[in-house]
């Protein structure tokens, strides 16, 4: 598949509608539907028997903080996002836009878990819970490099956090959860990724950049692989739903092409092309070896459906539009974003077709990449407007020749049916797997979740296989580089002194939608 099968239709559509004036409205094609854009389902839905009302949390964004427990029992101090946060020479330095807020205004999950579970089926009424397990909590050392098998790898795992996980992925099933664990939400282990190192010094050796993640293909892949290997044998009694890497593409832009105040990832280098792309196709290539390794290792069928692992991406789908649709250049432009953004990794890694130079067009067929996706997760927040002004190194580089326009991000509840609309023809099961608002939580249900709800029932009335929505997030957490102020996304407030969850409007609107599965 290339960019112009999916896009040459919106292309015209899009010119058509810059030639009367009005907006642009999507990145797909709508003549495949039948459906005009504005054409806005009626807010009357009934959700499938068995769909999942969840919420999701990442392991870094909410286990640091506890109210009681010691800082080293609490606190992942071996992670390269622990040290991006927390190192004053990266908080004093402009390029990584830190808070500076510490880890302790975490909401504490790792001692408050069954507060918050309690909260999530009490309150929330929800059915699933998406989180993540920190490979730095498992495998704080380097030691467990020197494994070569699964088996082997035991013996490096640190028993107390094996424990940690074990308790709160029991009383997530005592609570009537089900669980979607994602083994890699962006954070890595400092022995395998040194952010400050190789934010300062720089990647090319000798540099004093000797941990460079996912840089460096063989070391990664081995280490991820026997990690995800390890994780489905210790869990895959508790867990059938996994989810690999956590938005590939958001640790490609925000840690090796332009880190901004919107995002910024270890480690924080602009416009390092080679390594960005490198990045790029190592971490679609590292999920083909941890989905083999998942289905090698897990041999439970915790859920009874005859699959002892359903294993996915986690892709951050952008809806993606013209930043200005009477500019021709600009409605051009989208078909190349949407290309870059949202399906080459999936083209990867459910097709096998790699297209090394991302120009549109897959050049190389792997095989071993071929069919190593089980589910689809979306997290879908908003549009992307483009423009068609090249980035410097566009001339060797033919994804530069487009810009994100930062500026006109903006809430589009109809983009969410766009996309899933697009995976569908992929012809796998589809989880929202994160889809929230940081704004006024007692309006949010009404003006932010039940519109995306609405776009996304229409899909599933269209026979869109969804079968489960994650709302981002279940409690108030640490959202990376900007810590606990501007962005409060979750169902729950979070007390800072006690740590404790406080029910929000938020909660209590959700509550009423998976009660009634719809509304």
């Amino acid at each position: 598949m290339n960019i112009f099968g999916r896009q040459a239709t919106v292309i015209a559509a899009v010119l058509a509608c810059a030639a009367c004036g009005q907006a642009a409205t999507t990145a797909t094609d709508d003549a495949a539907t039948g459906d005009s854009a504005a054409d806005v389902p009626q807010p009357d839905t009934a959700f499938p028997k068995g769909f999942i009302w969840g919420a999701a949390i990442a392991g870094f964004q909410v286990d640091m903080g506890c109210p009681t427990l010691p800082q080293a029992k609490c606190d992942d101090q071996k992670s390269d996002w622990y040290q991006w946060i927390t190192d004053p020479v990266l908080v004093a330095d402009g390029i990584c836009y830190l808070s500076g807020d510490p880890p302790s205004a975490g909401p504490g999950f790792w001692e408050t878990w069954p507060a918050y579970l309690d909260a999530a089926r009490d309150s929330a009424h929800l059915g699933g819970l998406r989180t993540s397990i920190e490979w730095s909590r498992i495998f704080p050392d380097g030691a467990a490099e020197s494994a070569t098998t699964v088996e082997e790898l035991k013996a490096y795992a640190n028993a107390d956090a094996v424990a940690a996980y074990h308790a709160i992925f029991k009383g997530a099933h005592d609570r009537g959860l089900t669980l979607l664990v994602t083994l890699n939400h962006y954070t890595l282990p400092l022995w395998i990724h040194d952010g400050k190192g190789c934010h300062i010094n720089g990647l090319d050796p000798p540099s004093g950049c000797t941990n460079r993640g996912w840089v460096d293909k063989d070391r990664m892949l081995k280490a991820i692989a026997l990690y995800a290997g390890y994780c489905a044998a210790e869990f895959g009694g508790e867990v059938d739903l996994w989810g690999t890497i956590n938005e590939p593409f958001a640790v490609v832009l925000a840690g090796y092409i332009l880190p901004s105040a919107e995002r910024t990832n270890p480690p924080g280098l602009v416009l390092q092309l080679d390594a960005a792309v490198a990045v790029m196709f190592n971490m679609m290539e590292g999920h083909a070896r941890m989905y083999d390794a998942i289905h090698a290792n897990d041999t439970v069928d915790v859920d009874g459906d005859g699959k002892t692992a359903m294993v996915g991406i986690v892709a951050n789908l952008a809806y993606v539009v013209p930043a200005d649709p009477q500019l021709p250049g600009d409605v051009t432009a989208v078909a190349h974003a949407d290309w870059v953004y949202n399906q080459v990794f999936l083209e990867a890694t459910i097709n096998g077709e790699v297209d090394r130079d991302l120009d549109g067009v897959p050049e190389e067929h792997r095989p071993d990449m071929k069919g190593r996706m089980d589910f689809i997760g979306v997290n879908y927040y908003n549009q992307m407007p483009v423009n068609n002004t090249p980035i410097p190194g566009a001339e060797k580089w033919k994804f530069l020749d487009f810009q994100p326009d930062t500026s006109g991000f903006a809430t589009n509840p109809e983009g969410i049916y766009k996309e899933v609309k697009f995976a569908s023809q992929y012809k796998l099961p589809i989880f929202i797997t994160e889809n929230g608002t940081s704004e006024d939580k007692s309006k949010g249900i009404e003006d932010f979740v039940k519109p995306h709800l609405t776009w996304l029932h229409k899909a599933i009335a269209e026979g869109v296989d969804v079968r489960g929505y994650f709302y981002w997030s279940l409690m108030d957490n640490y959202e990376w580089n900007h810590g606990v102020g501007p962005y409060k996304f979750g169902l729950f407030s979070v007390d800072q002194k006690t740590k404790t969850p406080s029910v929000t409007p938020m909660a209590t609107g959700f509550a009423a939608m998976a009660t009634a599965n719809g509304w």
